[in-house]
C-alpha cells in the first residue's frame, strides 16, 4: 500500500567510524537527522564515559552563555535571529570558544560589581541629600529658633526654673515607608515615650542597587536625651534596616556637607552614565551573535553525548555505533559518512554494515506540516506498531467530517474556517515570531486540522440548511399550504397571523415540487414537528456513519494480515469480523435505505418502527402486531442472518482458539525456543478476549455513534436559543435607536457566539471526534503497541522537543 500508509522500512546498521573522523560523521547524522543512536554502554556510569569531560566543558559554556543570555534580556536589549544555521565548531576551536565566553563572562562580572557599588554609594549619597535637607526643615519648623544650641539641646520643663539647659541628642536616617508605623509604635513601647520622633516622605522612589527594584523611603529624625535611649534607638533602627547617617548639629555644618554630597551626586552620576554605556555595548555586541552560540555549544554537547553511545575499539582508532534508520534513507546516511569524513580530513572511508536482528525497530511515519497534526492524533493513542497500517491518512478525511456531522453550521464553519485560514496564509511569520504562549502554539500547530473542521462544518451546515440556527431558501419550497383550506390560493398575510398552525402537505397533486435539491427544506424551520423530524433523521444517519465507520476499520484489518503473512486471522479472524457486523448492522443500514426508499410523505404513517424491528429480528419474535414486516420473505432472512452471524462467535471463539492451541502443541513437542511457545499460547488467551470484546463492542460501538445524533442536535439547538435571547431583542425592535441597540446587541451575540458555539461546543465537538476515532474505529486494527523513532537530530534538540 505505499509507505504512506504505514510505517517506514527500518533497519538496525552498524558505523564504524575513525577517531578522527567520527566528530565531524556524528555532527553530519545530526544536520541529516535520520538516525538513532542506540546505547551500547548501558552499564558504564555517565560519569565514567571517554568523552565526559568535553559534555562538562560545553555545558559550562553552556552556562556562561544563559548567563550573558540573562544579562541582555535584563537591559532590555533584542536578540538577532537571522535564521543562521552555523557548522558545528571543530573541536580545536572550543579552546577559543571557551575563552571568548571566560571573558566576556569576567567583564561583566566586574562591570556589574562595580556598578552595584557605585549605585550602593549613590543611594547612600541621595538619602544623606534628603536627610541634610529634610533635618533642616525640621530645624526650621521650631517656633523658638532661640532654643536651639549648636547641640540642639532643650529646655527641660523640670530644670526650666533652675535655668539649667538640657542637652537632647538625635539621629538621623532612612526607612522603607511601609515599615514607618510598626517602627514608631516599637520606639514609643521600648523607649517608653522618652524620644520625639518626626518623619517626612521622599517624593521619587530610590533604586535598591541589589534588585533594581523602586522602592519609597522616608526621611526621619529621632531626638532623645543620655546615652541608654541612644543605644536603645540605634538597635531599633538596625532591626527594622533603617539606613543612619552623621548629621552636623549646626545649620552651617549641614549647609556645607549638602553642597560636598552634591557634587559628589553629580561626579558619581557621570561615572555611572559611562559604566552603563560600556555595559551596554558588550551587551549589544554581544546580542548580535549569542544565538550563534548557543547553536554551536549545544551541537558540540549533542555530538560528544553522542559519541558516549559509542564503543571503542581495543586499538583505541575506531568507535563503533548502532543506528536505527530508514532503509529508503540509507543513501542519504551514506552520503553524509563521507562528506564528515571528507570535513575532518581523514583518509579511512566510514563504514555503515546493515544488521539482522529480531528485535522490534522503532516506528517512523514520514510527515509533513498538513499531516504532523493528524499523525499526533494518533500518535496521542499510542505508536503504533512497526509496519501496521498507519490510520492517520484516513483521519484526514473522517475525523474533520465526523466533527462537522456534530457541529454543522454553515455560518459557525465559516468563521472556524477564516480563522484557520488566517494562521495558515500567515505562518510563516507566526512561526518566525516564536511565540512562548502554549494555547496559542497547541492551535497554530492544529491549524489544518482546523480549517478541514471548518470546511466540513460548512457542508453539513449545507445539508442541515442552518446558518447561525437560521435556514437559508435558496431553491424555494417544495411545500405548500393544504389546498382543503385555501381551494384557490386566495390566502393573505391576515390569514397567516390569525392562525398559529397551518397545515403544509407535500403529497397533494400539483402542489408538491419534488424533494429539496440540496439539504432539509426550509420550511422544517417553521415546522412544530421540526425537532421530531431532525430526530429521526440524524439518528439513521449516525447509525449509518458509524457502521460504515466500523466497517472500513475492520476492512483495514485485512491488510495488517496480508502484510504479515497471518492466514489464520484472515480465515478465522477478519472473515467471521466481517461478517458478524455485516450480518446485523450492515443489514440495518439496508434497512434504513429501503424505509427512506420505500414509504413515501402519504404512506409514512403506516412505516415499521425499524428499533423494534431489529430487536425482533435477534429474538427470533415474528409474531409482534404492533410491527408489521417490511418487504415479503422478511423472517427468512432475517433468521439466516442471525444464525450466521451466532455461527461466527464459535467460529474466532472456539476454532481459532483450538487451532492455536494444536500449534501450540506442535512446537512445543518439537521443542522449538521457549518464547515462541509463550506467544502461541498468549494468543490463545488474546483469542478468547478478543472475540468477546469483539461482539460486544459492535453493540456498543454502534450506540456510541449516537452522539453524532445527540451533539448535532444540542449545537443546533444551543445556536437557535442564543438567536431567541440575545438577536431577537435587538430585531424586534421598531423604534428610531434601534439601531445604536442592535448594535450593542450584536457585540454581545458575537462573543456568546464565539466562546460558547465555537470555542466550547467547538471543543466538546472535537473531544467526541476524537473518542470516536481511538475507541470505535482504531481498535478494529491498530495495536498501537510500537516506540517512536526519535532521531539524532539538531533541529529538534534545538527546538527543545526532547532532552538530548
Amino acid at each position: 500500500m505505499g509507505e504512506l500508509f504505514r510505517s517506514e522500512e527500518m533497519t538496525l546498521a552498524q558505523l564504524f567510524l575513525q577517531s578522527e573522523a567520527a566528530y565531524c560523521c556524528v555532527s553530519e547524522l545530526g544536520e541529516l537527522g535520520m538516525v538513532q543512536f542506540r546505547d551500547l554502554n548501558p552499564d558504564v556510569n555517565v560519569f565514567q564515559r571517554k568523552f565526559v569531560n568535553e559534555v562538562r566543558r560545553c555545558e559550562e559554556m553552556d552556562r556562561k552563555l544563559r548567563f550573558v543570555e540573562k544579562e541582555i534580556k535584563k537591559a532590555n536589549i533584542p536578540t538577532m535571529d537571522t535564521g543562521e544555521n552555523p557548522e558545528v565548531p571543530f573541536p580545536r576551536d572550543m579552546i577559543d570558544l571557551e575563552a571568548t565566553f571566560e571573558k566576556l563572562e569576567n567583564e561583566l562580572k566586574e562591570i556589574n560589581t562595580n556598578q552595584e557599588a557605585l549605585k550602593k554609594n549613590f543611594l547612600e549619597l541621595t538619602e544623606l541629600k534628603h536627610i541634610l535637607r529634610r533635618t533642616q526643615q525640621f530645624f526650621d519648623e521650631m517656633e523658638d529658633p532661640n532654643l536651639l544650641e549648636e547641640s540642639s539641646s532643650l529646655l527641660d520643663p523640670s530644670e526650666a526654673g533652675r535655668g539649667a539647659p538640657l542637652r537632647l541628642g538625635f539621629v538621623a536616617g532612612v526607612i522603607n515607608r511601609e515599615r514607618i508605623p510598626t517602627f514608631e509604635r516599637m520606639l514609643w513601647r521600648v523607649c517608653r515615650g522618652n524620644v520625639f520622633l518626626r518623619q517626612t516622605e521622599i517624593e521619587d522612589p530610590l533604586e535598591d542597587p541589589t534588585t533594581g527594584d523602586q522602592v519609597h523611603k522616608s526621611v526621619f529624625i529621632i531626638f532623645f536625651q543620655g546615652d541608654q535611649l541612644k543605644n536603645r534607638v540605634k538597635k531599633i533602627c538596625e532591626g527594622f534596616r533603617a539606613s543612619l547617617y552623621p548629621c552636623p548639629e549646626t545649620p552651617q555644618e549641614r549647609k556645607e556637607m549638602a553642597a560636598g554630597v552634591n557634587t559628589r551626586i553629580d561626579d558619581l552620576q557621570m561615572v555611572l552614565n559611562q559604566t552603563e554605556d560600556h555595559r551596554q555595548r558588550v551587551l549589544q555586541a554581544a546580542a548580535k551573535t549569542i544565538r550563534v552560540w548557543f547553536i554551536k555549544v549545544r551541537k558540540m554537547k549533542a555530538i560528544y553525548h553522542t559519541l558516549n553511545l559509542c564503543n571503542i575499539d581495543v586499538t583505541q582508532k575506531c568507535l563503533i555505533a548502532e543506528v536505527w534508520c530508514p532503509v529508503s534513507d540509507l543513501d542519504s546516511i551514506q552520503f553524509a559518512l563521507r562528506r564528515g569524513t571528507e570535513r575532518s580530513g581523514s583518509t579511512v572511508p566510514s563504514i555503515l554494515n546493515r544488521m539482522q536482528t529480531k528485535q522490534t525497530p522503532p516506528t517512523y511515519n514520514k510527515t509533513n506540516k498538513f499531516t504532523s497534526g493528524f499523525q499526533n492524533i494518533v500518535d496521542a493513542y499510542g505508536i503504533g506498531t512497526y509496519r501496521e497500517i498507519n490510520p492517520a491518512p484516513y483521519t484526514i478525511i473522517t475525523f474533520p467530517f465526523l466533527f462537522a456531522v456534530m457541529f454543522g453550521d454553515m455560518g459557525h464553519g465559516l468563521l472556524m474556517t477564516c480563522a484557520a485560514l488566517y494562521l495558515v496564509i500567515r505562518e510563516t511569520r507566526l512561526l518566525a515570531q516564536k511565540s512562548d504562549n502554549e494555547m496559542f502554539n497547541m492551535i497554530f500547530a492544529g491549524r489544518y486540522i482546523i480549517l478541514l473542521m471548518g470546511i466540513f462544518s460548512v457542508y453539513t451546515g449545507l445539508i442541515y440548511n442552518d446558518c447561525f440556527s437560521k435556514s437559508l431558501n435558496m431553491f424555494g419550497s417544495s411545500w405548500s399550504v393544504r389546498p382543503m383550506f385555501f381551494p384557490k390560493g386566495n390566502w393573505t398575510f391576515e390569514t397567516l397571523d390569525g392562525n398559529s398552525v397551518l397545515q403544509l402537505d407535500p403529497a397533494v397533486p400539483g402542489v408538491f415540487g419534488g424533494p429539496y435539491p440540496l439539504g432539509i427544506d426550509p420550511i422544517w424551520n417553521v415546522a412544530t414537528n421540526k425537532l421530531t423530524f431532525l430526530n429521526s433523521f440524524k439518528m439513521k444517519m449516525s447509525v449509518v456513519l458509524g457502521v460504515i465507520h466500523m466497517l472500513f476499520g475492520v476492512t483495514l484489518s485485512l491488510f495488517n494480515h496480508l502484510y504479515f503473512k497471518k492466514p489464520l486471522n484472515i480465515f478465522l479472524g477478519f472473515i467471521p469480523e466481517i461478517v458478524f457486523m455485516s450480518s446485523l448492522f450492515g443489514y440495518l443500514i439496508l434497512l434504513i435505505f429501503y424505509k427512506w426508499a420505500a414509504y413515501d410523505a402519504a404512506t409514512s404513517k403506516d412505516a415499521p418502527s425499524l428499533l423494534i424491528a431489529f430487536i425482533n429480528m435477534c429474538l427470533f419474535n415474528y409474531n409482534d402486531p404492533t410491527n408489521k414486516p417490511l418487504y415479503r420473505g422478511q423472517v427468512g432472512i432475517q433468521s439466516l442472518l442471525v444464525v450466521i452471524a451466532l455461527a461466527c462467535v464459535p467460529c474466532m471463539l472456539v476454532v481459532k482458539t483450538m487451532v492455536l492451541r494444536r500449534q501450540y502443541l506442535w512446537k512445543k513437542h518439537l521443542c522449538l525456543f521457549c518464547f515462541i511457545v509463550h506467544d502461541k499460547f498468549t494468543d490463545c488467551e488474546h483469542c478468547a478476549i478478543h472475540t468477546i470484546e469483539y461482539c460486544l463492542g459492535c453493540i456498543s460501538n454502534t450506540a456510541s455513534y449516537l452522539r453524532l445524533w445527540a451533539l448535532s442536535l444540542a449545537h443546533a439547538q444551543l445556536s437557535e436559543v442564543l438567536w431567541g435571547m440575545v438577536m431577537h431583542l435587538g430585531l424586534s425592535s421598531r423604534s428610531g435607536g434601534g439601531f445604536f441597540g442592535l448594535s450593542i446587541i450584536f457585540s454581545a451575540f458575537a462573543t456568546l457566539t464565539v466562546c460558547i458555539l465555537l470555542i466550547m461546543e467547538g471543543l466538546s465537538a472535537f473531544l467526541h471526534a476524537l473518542r470516536l476515532h481511538w475507541v470505535e474505529f482504531q481498535n478494529k486494527f491498530y495495536t498501537g503497541q510500537g516506540f517512536k523513532f526519535v532521531p539524532f537530530s539538531f533541529e529538534s534538540i534545538l527546538e527543545g522537543r526532547f532532552d538530548e
